[in-house]
């Protein structure tokens, strides 16, 4: 806790499927900003309901992940797509967002919601570069190219 100001509980929710920069930079920065950070991770059904397809990586082993990154105070399974709902749960006092959130239907509803509860949000940039759904469409290309007998052409057996 910082003099002069009470203590401060992030969240930070996410899918954090197929782990990236991206996902560190928001954990890192998020961390810098509150006492203790706890990350939100969405389950495969939550994540398919928003997105139309299941993580890559299954819920236990994304939260193993998320949990072992070292800004990471504690970690959420997040089971509800209602934010409220998931403060009522957590009680955090800041939520932390990338900013291609920022000025979208969903970013406005989520800052009226928690404004009525006292939740900051905070958004921090958007790492353009890397984002784990394309990620995973290189990923469903790669697989739809894949020879059936062994990976990326290499067999098991003897040539």
């Amino acid at each position: 806790m910082t003099a002069g100001r009470p203590y401060r509980v992030g969240y930070a929710p996410g899918t954090y499927d197929l782990f990236h920069i991206g996902h560190l930079n928001i954990l890192r920065h998020a961390r810098s900003q509150c006492d203790c950070l706890v990350a939100g991770v969405v389950s495969d059904e939550t994540a398919e309901l928003a997105t139309g397809r299941r993580p890559v990586f299954p819920l236990v082993e994304r939260l193993e992940i998320v949990r072992n990154v070292k800004y990471v105070d504690a970690a959420f399974v997040e089971t509800i797509p209602d934010r409220v709902e998931t403060w009522r749960q957590v009680r955090f006092d800041v939520l932390f967002k990338g900013d291609d959130w920022r000025g979208t239907p969903k970013g406005d509803k989520l800052e009226r919601d928690l404004s009525e509860v006292g939740v900051e949000i905070v958004y921090f940039p958007y790492t353009v570069r890397t984002s784990s759904t394309q990620l995973g469409r290189v990923l469903d290309i790669l697989s739809q190219d894949a020879p059936a007998a062994g990976v990326g052409g290499l067999s098991d057996g003897p040539a």
